[in-house]
């Protein structure tokens, strides 16, 4: 009977866990959205103004942005593909290895982080505090 008492609370746990990140991200799409962005765009752009995903700050493969983000391999493209319509980002075929792109941050895509930025960061310390 143990063994399904500490089934139920890890079921529970793992439910809370899931109903913060949806949470989370509903209110960071509503914060964004008069910015033309949602939650998962906010990500690439940050991933990016962050250098977290390239050895060269604002420019990094596709892959390293794949590994950071929970999206597919194609809705990233997608996703990156729409950033680079509207003038966000920059895509270019790497130079070392032709299989691979490279994606970088616009002046404008620095701007537009740059703006938004407070605005994600206040929806993260209102959704994620401990109380």
């Amino acid at each position: 009977m143990a063994a399904n008492t500490a089934d139920a609370r890890l079921e529970e746990r793992w439910r809370a866990i899931l109903a913060v990140h949806a949470r989370t991200m509903c209110e960071i799409d509503r914060a964004l959205h008069p910015h033309g962005l949602g939650a998962s765009d906010f990500e690439v752009l940050d991933i990016l103004a962050s250098g977290l995903a390239a050895a060269d700050a604002d420019d990094c493969r596709v892959q390293n942005i794949a590994g950071k983000v929970h999206l597919s391999q194609s809705a990233l493209s997608r996703l990156i593909a729409r950033l680079e319509k509207d003038g966000l980002v920059t895509r270019a075929v790497c130079a070392e290895d032709r299989r691979g792109v490279r994606v970088a941050l616009t002046d404008k895509g620095r701007s537009l982080h740059s703006e938004v930025l407070p605005l994600q960061r206040d929806v993260l310390a209102r959704t994620l505090r401990s109380d």
